[in-house]
């Protein structure tokens, strides 16, 4: 059964208009997710903001937003003027743009949705934006309010359905050249390369999410178990750290050892 949509609105693109509802396409809601607990009462313990000279709690009626403009020197504003910002894009995506879908690069994508119509009228209005931008390869680029702030989002055809991924904003991203300079452009030997590439079709396997599966999860669900059942655990002996490598190896004997013990664990 498919999750409640989060977000209703409409999806725009000029004169055509249809209703749409959108859903998280990743959850974490299957994490183990743990409380901190007062070690002698076992009771919960509760997080609370305190004013930072008197120590006294303060009300969540009396915080209010400071933006620093110097030592102890703020610009005070109240929530309400930092929602009325964004207030127009909240319940409509109005595509005003495209861009190739293959010049955004993959930096720059941040969170996705599933975007589907939310009902049978606007099947088709959102069908054609849909096949429109798969024909042509581009995405369209809109703004909305995410997660309490105005973002720019970006929507890929997929499938049947539409993903809208919300964009990295500007000052996120990093200039990745000072990184990169050191690595240099060199061309590797031919013998080398042949190798690595046997070494690469060895380990080709088609994709699938047991690849991705998380295994301290898998070992923390084991402990909680295990301490259901009241059983102590002992805790996994940690690997050694008294085996050391050479920095300095011989590349083309790394590869063929690489490609014989593949074929021996095969």
């Amino acid at each position: 059964m498919a999750p409640r949509a989060f977000w209703k609105g409409y999806l725009k693109l000029s004169l055509v208009t249809c209703r749409v509802s959108m859903t998280p396409a990743v959850s974490e809601n299957g994490k183990v997710r743990f409380h901190n607990l007062n070690a002698k009462t076992h009771n919960r313990v509760v997080s609370q903001y305190v004013d930072a000279v008197t120590g006294k709690p303060v009300d969540e009626d009396d915080q209010i937003k400071g933006y620093e403009r110097g030592e102890d020197d703020y610009v005070l504003l109240e929530d309400d003027e930092i929602e009325d910002v964004g207030l127009e894009s909240t319940r409509t995506i109005d595509i005003e743009t495209f861009v190739p879908t293959s010049s955004i690069g993959w930096i720059w994508y941040d969170r996705p949705h599933f975007l589907t119509p939310d009902d049978q009228v606007s099947q088709e209005a959102f069908s054609v934006i849909r096949e429109a931008m798969a024909v042509t390869d581009t995405a369209g680029i809109a703004r909305l309010v995410m997660y309490r702030r105005e973002r720019a989002v970006l929507l890929v055809p997929r499938d049947k359905g539409i993903v809208v991924w919300t964009v990295r904003y500007g000052d996120e991203v990093r200039d990745d050249s000072p990184y990169y300079q050191s690595a240099r452009a060199q061309t590797p030997e031919k013998e080398y390369l042949s190798l690595m590439k046997r070494l690469i079709r060895e380990r080709t396997e088609e994709w699938q999410p047991a690849m991705a599966e998380d295994p301290v999860q898998d070992r923390l669900l084991d402990i909680i178990n295990d301490r259901k059942k009241s059983r102590k655990t002992k805790k996994a002996p940690k690997p050694s750290s008294a085996q050391k490598h050479d920095n300095v190896i011989d590349i083309m004997s790394a590869l063929r050892s690489s490609l014989e013990r593949e074929r021996k664990s095969r």
